[in-house]
């Protein structure tokens, strides 16, 4: 498969709210803390998978998530692992929906995206560069708190394979468990 990307967001490891390695180095997130040109893949929500470039020197977690693409090459593949995708521009549409997509999963976690060779698994190669003013940059989805405002989401405007912008939503705990929790 072939996949163009048109959207990611940057996350600043350990000085970054948002970043899953804010609170430093765990089994989960060790892979953010380098070598550089790495793949960062994580589950979520219990169900789906995730794919992060890790970008920064080793030691220093960084990461940007891949959040979206079109799909050059390989769209009968993506169609039998994304069936319910009603037009091929949402067979990557968002972070979950590229993992499947491209069937990335844990095995994955690690892997050197910048091996060049017909053995690997994943990697990243140099593209056509967007035209000047397509890029365009914002705040990331579904972030909040003392993260929200960092504008590190990148996206080419117009472009149909793009994900919409979720701002964060706090969720809604039930009245009762907040109750039982104000109970010394």
């Amino acid at each position: 498969m072939r996949l163009r990307i048109t959207e990611v967001e940057a996350y600043a490891g350990e000085a970054d709210p948002g970043s899953h390695a804010y609170r430093g180095r765990t089994e989960r997130n060790a892979s953010m803390f380098g070598p550089p040109g790495h793949a960062y893949v994580y589950f979520i929500y219990g169900m789906w998978f995730s794919l992060n470039l890790v970008c920064g020197a080793e030691g220093q977690a960084s990461g940007v998530l891949i959040r979206a693409g079109e799909v050059l090459e390989g769209a009968e593949q993506a169609r039998q692992r994304r069936p319910k995708a009603r037009k091929d521009q949402e067979l990557a549409k968002g972070p979950a929906r590229l993992a499947t997509a491209l069937a990335v999963d844990r095995e994955l976690n690690g892997a050197d995206v910048c091996t060049h060779d017909d053995t690997a698994p994943l990697s990243i190669t140099a593209g056509e560069p967007a035209e000047p003013g397509a890029m365009k940059n914002g705040p990331r989805t579904g972030v909040g708190g003392d993260a929200a405002h960092y504008p590190w989401r990148f996206w080419l405007e117009g472009d149909p394979t793009v994900s919409p912008y979720r701002p964060h939503k706090p969720r809604n705990r039930r009245p009762e468990l907040d109750a039982s929790r104000s109970t010394p």
